[in-house]
């Protein structure tokens, strides 16, 4: 241990504590409260957290000499348990730090309370909740304690030894809460035994299971001043525990586990057992026994005589000795006893006078050196608390290691440690030793502890290792014939273990490097590996090409990662090694632009294929051009080029007569070179797509000459086609005339019919007088007597029907002179209340304002109006007026122009006249009359309420633009009508 630094400090709290009220006889402590019970009978209780002290005298009342036996305090320093023994008997009492006035169990009365076992996890300061007391005459009692109450809610008996009668000296419990309620485990101790309790539910119902089976105990006989049992309480739950036996210190750990709990009452919590015999403590050849003892994390502080020894838990050795400032009348009596408080970590000593405090200074700074100096490297390294430390402990396991040869256990210890030893030393022991796999193994573990930073050690590294790890396959190689073929070989299991080291470290080895050190080793596969790694696209789908693994290497070239380009690159080589492959590979590939493959394409197409052979380029472009519609002149040529090499023509026909641009508006028919088309079905004798590329290129006369040659029915679809030309199309219709004339040869009967019959295929288009001349001349007229014949009878009944069409005209124009006539005769019926369909002011009255004006014609005093046939009537300016408002804005514009014209002849003719009509003046006035007249075409041609203009009113918003600053003006404005001031009216 570091005995630069005292782990344990004694200091004098309190000298002559009891105040003069006797002598100290027993002590408690706990969350900075210390309890001192005195001869006299009294509790002393000093509250250093509150700062405040106060005394309790519990012998009030008793006759005779009085002395506290024994007293207890809880964890958090509210609930105070004395016993008081004197002539009169014993009394234990219990009272509250609240309380001014102690409340006596009188259940216990006689009864000399040894031990209190608290219930560290549910008690409160308001309540004690379960508390167990052991007695001298080895009884167990329960008891529960509310402060409100003022009194004991009970005291109930729990249980009794029976078999070995025995004073219970120290009691501990704890608690744990499990899905059917709570455990409890009690650990108690009398001057020979250690007994242990377990059981669910409570503490009656744990207890009474007992009088059914035996209680467990271990058994430690011999002389003791004082049977003590300690818990140590770390984040309020026992971790280890120590018994103060006559044999020894007998000391494990605790886990309060639900695996560990046990309906049977077995001692299943305690772990790791062990007994710490007192000859390791005596100096001399006396075996002198502990008088009391307290429990830390790391040690045992025994007090014997007037000294405390400091006993380390792990090691078992003394590593302090803890002397005390006794007053001199307190040295005979030596100091009495230990006690800790857990919750304020502090410990305490005292004599019949004083108070020592005991403090723990970082126990736990040495340990690490314990557990190493025992082996115990695990528990070292936890209690490391710096990386010298724990390279320490590593170095120790590395040197142990290397020295027994195991050396790569020896690599993976050597590859922690950071500071003692640098990196050159350790690989350096290796190398000396010819131990490459140990080598390799540190280097792989040095690579997992070093940081991001260190990138140019961690390349370093990683190089070497690669050189290692081939290295180690060429060897293997080498000394195993057959280690390719054994799938199970160490040489195989090495290769996964590179590939995934090559995984790892592919962002820190250096590309070039690595790739020198593959190919000089002659690992392809492995070089190929790494490149895929590092995306070294091109290499591998090289290296697969080579191979001839064209499906490998489309599989990379799929990738997301793999740039576009080296698809094109690549694609004449793929396309023929396997153009199944390569083609497929195309087609699911999104981005791909079809003109970029039109080299490798041509590749392949240039190379013989078997007659039935699925044409895969063929393929390709049929997908570009009809399912991704592409329209790029040179993919529709090279299709339509192979389509023409093909001996079956049908695929070249559908080709040219699909409509490309078809569902799109002015989409165009054909993406191909029309002339490239012509050229390339003339030379490969295609006469039948050639008629068709002409007939598309309005070429129509070499369509059906072209056509006549092959098939004369192709001709006469051909020059069906021109719909808009007539002249045209019955020059091709004689041209398929003439061709089949003149395949008839001769003059017989039989041709003559037959060329006769074509004339009806011609729908009336070609007469017998357009074909006679193609005849030969010595050809008998009688054979065209029927034709001839047909022909005047369709003459004549063209002649009858343009005589039966010009007497419907003539008739029909008598009927429409009678009906001018008979409309300057019509006139409609006005009743006297009929009101104006505008302004609901009857039609037929007079007033000022419908003088005559704008050369209307007086008919009487009335005022101009108009009457429609469907009934409604309107004055002559309230219909311009509505019409005006209702119609479009040109509209408009127009009938108040011709308004303003009619006003403006009017008032100059009655200036001219002076108000008196002449014949002269009346014939004037034929201009005014026209502009009447235009004007009545404007405003009356319909009724507004009966036509268009009625209908068009439907879609006119409710509130026209104009009206809008009007309906504004409605809007109900939010304001603070507080300010405004109310005027009152009075009636």
């Amino acid at each position: 241990m570091d005995s630069g630094r005292q782990v344990f400090t004694v200091d004098l709290l309190e000298r002559y504590a009891a105040k003069g009220r006797g002598v100290i006889t027993c002590m408690a402590a706990g969350n900075d409260v210390i309890l001192l019970g005195t001869s006299k009978g009294w509790i002393i209780r000093h509250d250093f957290g509150l700062g405040d002290s106060y005394d309790t005298d519990l012998s009030a009342g008793r006759p005779g000499e009085q002395s506290i036996h024994r007293v207890f305090v809880d964890p958090g320093g509210s609930h105070c348990i004395a016993t008081v023994v004197g002539s009169g008997g014993a009394d234990t009492f219990y009272t509250h730090a609240k309380w001014t006035k102690p409340r006596i169990l009188t259940k216990l009365k006689g009864l000399v309370v040894n031990a209190v076992a608290w219930n560290r996890q549910q008690i409160t300061e308001a309540s004690t909740k379960e508390v167990i007391l052991g007695t001298d005459n080895g009884q167990l009692h329960e008891m529960a304690v509310d402060e409100k109450d003022k009194k004991e809610k009970y005291v109930k008996f729990l249980f009794e030894l029976l078999e070995l009668p025995e004073a219970f000296m120290s009691l501990q419990m704890e608690t744990a809460t499990i899905l059917n309620g709570t455990r409890y485990y009690i650990m108690a101790v009398t001057p020979t035994r250690l007994y242990s309790f377990t059981g669910v539910g409570s503490l009656e119902t744990v207890f009474a299971s007992y009088l059914d089976h035996v209680v467990h105990f271990m058994e430690l006989p011999g002389e003791i001043p004082n049977s003590e049992l300690h818990f140590y309480i770390k984040q309020r739950r026992a971790v280890h525990f120590a018994w103060l036996s006559g044999a020894g210190i007998y000391h494990g750990g605790l886990n309060f586990g639900p695996q560990h709990s046990s309906p049977n009452g077995d001692e299943n919590f305690v772990e790791n057992k062990a007994l710490l015999n007192y000859s390791s403590l005596s100096e001399g050849a006396e075996l002198v026994k502990p008088s009391s003892m307290t429990v830390s994390e790391f040690h045992f502080l025994l007090l014997i005589g007037n000294k405390v020894k400091v006993v380390n838990r792990i090691s078992e050795q003394i590593i302090e000795e803890l002397q005390f400032d006794q007053t001199p009348e307190s040295v005979s009596r030596g100091v009495i006893g230990l006690c800790s408080d857990a919750t304020a970590g502090l410990f305490y000593a005292y004599d019949q006078n004083s108070v020592f405090q005991v403090s723990v200074n970082d126990e736990g700074r040495d340990m690490w050196k314990v557990y190493l100096d025992m082996k115990e490297y695990a528990a070292a390294l936890a209690n490391c608390r710096d990386p010298l430390q724990r390279d320490q402990v590593y170095l120790v396991q590395a040197e142990a290691a290397f020295a027994s040869k195991d050396y790569l256990r020896a690599a993976s210890f050597y590859a922690k440690i950071n500071y003692i030893l640098s990196f050159e030393e350790i690989t350096l022991k290796f190398i000396t030793v010819n131990e490459q796999d140990a080598l390799r193994t540190f280097l792989l573990r040095k690579l997992d502890s070093l940081a991001k930073d260190d990138k140019c050690q961690i390349t370093m590294i990683s190089t070497w290792a690669t050189e290692l790890y081939l290295d180690k396959i060429n060897r293997l190689l080498l000394e195993d014939d057959t280690a390719l073929d054994n799938r199970n070989s160490e040489y195989h299991s090495i290769m996964k273990e590179f590939r995934a080291f090559l995984s790892d470290c592919k962002d820190v080895l250096d590309e070039a490097t690595t790739m020198r050190l593959l190919e000089s080793y002659g690992r392809v596969e492995e070089l190929v590996f790494f490149a895929s790694l590092k995306e070294l696209h091109e290499i591998v789908v090289h290296h697969y090409i080579q191979q001839g693994e064209a499906k490998k290497a489309l599989e990379v070239l799929q990738k997301p990662s793999v740039p576009i380009d080296l698809q094109y690159k690549f694609a004449p080589d793929l396309i023929m090694l396997d153009a199944y492959e390569a083609v497929e590979s195309w087609m699911a590939t999104n981005n791909l632009n079809p003109r970029k493959l039109i080299p490798a394409m041509m590749r392949y197409s240039s190379e013989p294929h078997a007659r039935n052979e699925t044409h895969e380029v063929i393929k390709y472009l049929e997908y570009c051009v009809h399912r991704l519609h592409n329209e790029d002149p040179g993919v529709h040529n090279l299709l339509l080029s192979l389509y023409a090499k093909q001996e079956d023509d049908s695929a070249l026909l559908r080709f040219l007569q699909f409509k490309f641009g078809k569902g799109r508006e002015n989409g165009p028919e054909f993406f191909y070179d029309p002339k490239y088309a012509l050229r390339l079905c003339l030379k490969e004798k295609r006469m039948r797509a050639c008629v068709h590329i002409y007939s598309m290129m309005s070429m129509h006369d070499e369509a059906v000459a072209l056509a006549l040659q092959v098939d004369p029915e192709l001709a006469m679809a051909e020059a069906d086609k021109v719909e808009d030309d007539e002249d045209l199309r019955k020059k091709l219709w004689l041209m398929v005339a003439k061709h089949v004339i003149e395949q008839e040869k001769g003059a017989k009967r039989e041709n003559i019919r037959k060329a006769i019959a074509f004339l009806k295929e011609t729908d009336g288009l070609l007469k017998i007088e357009d074909i006679l001349p193609f005849f030969p001349d010595f050809a008998l007229i009688d054979d065209f007597k029927e034709a001839i014949c047909s022909s005047l009878e369709d003459y004549n009944n063209q002649i009858e029907l343009l005589k039966q069409e010009m007497n419907d005209a003539t008739h029909g124009a008598d009927n429409i002179r009678n009906d001018i006539s008979a409309l300057a005769q019509r006139y409609a019926v006005i009743d006297r209340d009929e009101e104006c369909g505008v302004c609901q002011r009857k039609i037929l009255t007079v007033r000022r304002e419908y003088q005559l004006a704008r050369g209307y014609t007086s008919v009487g005093q009335m005022a101009p109006f108009y009457v429609f046939p469907c009934g409604h009537a309107f004055h002559a300016e309230c219909l311009i007026a509505h019409v005006t408002r209702s119609t479009n804005e040109s509209q408009a514009e127009y009938i108040l122009d011709l308004q303003k014209q009619l006003t403006l002849v009017d008032a100059e003719a009655r200036k001219d006249t002076n108000g008196s009509l002449t014949e002269e003046t009346i014939t004037s006035m034929a201009p005014v009359d026209k502009l009447r007249s235009q004007l009545d075409d404007a405003v009356a041609s319909e009724c507004p309420f009966c036509g268009d203009l009625m209908i068009r009113e439907i879609s006119l918003p409710f509130i026209l633009p104009e009206e809008q600053q009007q309906n504004n003006s409605w809007e109900i404005n939010s304001r603070n009508l507080g300010n405004q001031r109310s005027l009152s009216l009075n009636l």
